[in-house]
């Protein structure tokens, strides 16, 4: 039970992040929220790929999660016991690097917010 209220939680804020990062790609102007906050308005267009990537990224830890919680492609469980360990080890990186970024807004916004998807990520991991 609490494992899958960890991972419909962990999809939920998966989703939020990967929203943000497909928006960043058309050029929303939230760059004071990204990377360091190092771009103010939209991030350049030859760095788009990188949120492209995360987005795509965070999706495919989003099934990984799911999987492993038991509640998407049972086939694949066993293979997720290992994936889910890439999940947990980016969330805390990103914690890590949300918590120590220079962009006031960035802490504010992504480190608990990545925090608690790292949570979740260790619950449905150890449980």
């Amino acid at each position: 039970m609490l494992s899958t209220i960890a991972a419909l939680i962990f999809v939920g804020l998966a989703t939020l992040v990967g929203v943000f990062q497909l928006a960043l790609v058309l050029g929303a102007p939230w760059g004071e929220a990204t990377m360091g906050g190092r771009y103010k308005g939209a991030i350049p267009r030859h760095i788009r790929v990188v949120p492209l990537a995360s987005a795509a990224l965070i999706f495919c830890f989003a099934v990984i999660v799911l999987t492993r919680a038991g509640l998407a492609l049972g086939g694949f469980r066993s293979l997720s016991t290992t994936l889910i360990w890439a999940v947990v080890l980016y969330c805390s990186l990103g914690a890590f690097l949300n918590f120590v970024t220079p962009s006031k807004r960035e802490r504010a916004l992504w480190f608990p917010v990545v925090a608690i998807m790292l949570i979740c990520s260790l619950i449905v991991t150890l449980l």
